[in-house]
């Protein structure tokens, strides 16, 4: 089966709107390939490195969705030299079509942020952090999430919780002091990739989750009562790539890959 072009387009608007993306992001389409041919075939990941690439020339997939966007600064020229023009070129030459949602996927309601909330299981309330300009009469869309848990549980437990819902076998956790000695979380936020920035603005929560923060952030937050869990950028981002996988599947009905060769660049050794 295919499906037009047009169509691969709108389909990703739907799920992810352009305009919930963050202002200083570059969202939508990186990289045209050929109008006249429709999607047979798609591969998902989260950066779109060469091993992705050989992985989608082999594989004949025509279009790929790159969370984070191949393209972010301003492009002066495109040489061979460069790792990262060259990777452009390749994929102009493959004919490979390139979407990235990246932050508008994070604010969008059943987006990544609210996938990463749900690894904390039930919860008596739920909100975003910041609301869209774009949207802001809808408290489902907007950056980050923050909520309330059904059953106040120790960090401990919650850690346990995050690495089994993550599939990781180690994560980093700053405890704030009344968290060393045993009180329970009964609130948190989370931020999918950084959120440091985002976090500033949070007020009366026990735990931060996200995938990286600045040392003095940290330190912060702690001294103020709240503690941090990191888990390293792209882990709090890569495992909703199979629900991606399904939501594409539903909509256009077209074969969708996950990338076996996408993988955080940090490796715990």
């Amino acid at each position: 089966m295919t499906v037009p072009v047009a169509k691969f387009f709108e389909t990703l608007k739907t799920i992810a709107p352009l305009e919930l993306a963050a202002e200083w992001d570059n969202v939508g389409l990186m990289v045209e390939g050929t109008q006249s041919n429709p999607i047979d075939s798609i591969l998902l990941c989260i950066d779109l490195t060469h091993a992705v690439i050989d992985e989608a020339i082999a594989q004949g997939v025509n279009a790929i969705v790159s969370y984070h966007p191949p393209i972010f600064g301003g492009i002066k020229r495109l040489t061979r030299r460069s790792p990262s023009q060259n990777l452009l070129i390749r994929l102009i030459e493959a004919k490979i079509t390139v979407w990235s949602p990246h932050t508008a996927l994070d604010a969008a309601e059943n987006g990544l942020g609210d996938w990463l909330l749900d690894c904390f299981g039930e919860l008596k309330e739920r909100s975003t952090i910041t609301s869209c300009p774009s949207a802001p009469e809808n408290p489902a869309i907007g950056m980050g999430r923050q909520g309330r848990l059904s059953t106040p549980r120790p960090i401990e437990q919650l850690a346990d919780e995050i690495k089994s819902y993550l599939s990781l076998s180690h994560i980093r956790i700053a405890k704030a002091q009344r968290h060393k000695e045993g009180a329970s979380i009964k609130r948190v936020a989370v931020c999918p990739g950084a959120g440091g920035t985002l976090f500033s603005s949070v007020r009366h929560v026990d735990l931060l989750l996200t995938g990286e923060m600045r040392h003095h952030d940290i330190l912060s937050k702690v001294s103020n009562g709240t503690s941090v869990i990191l888990t390293d950028h792209t882990n709090t981002e890569r495992g909703y790539l199979p629900i991606l996988q399904e939501r594409l599947r539903s909509h256009l009905g077209v074969t969708v890959h996950v990338s076996n060769e996408d993988a955080d660049p940090l490796t715990i050794f």
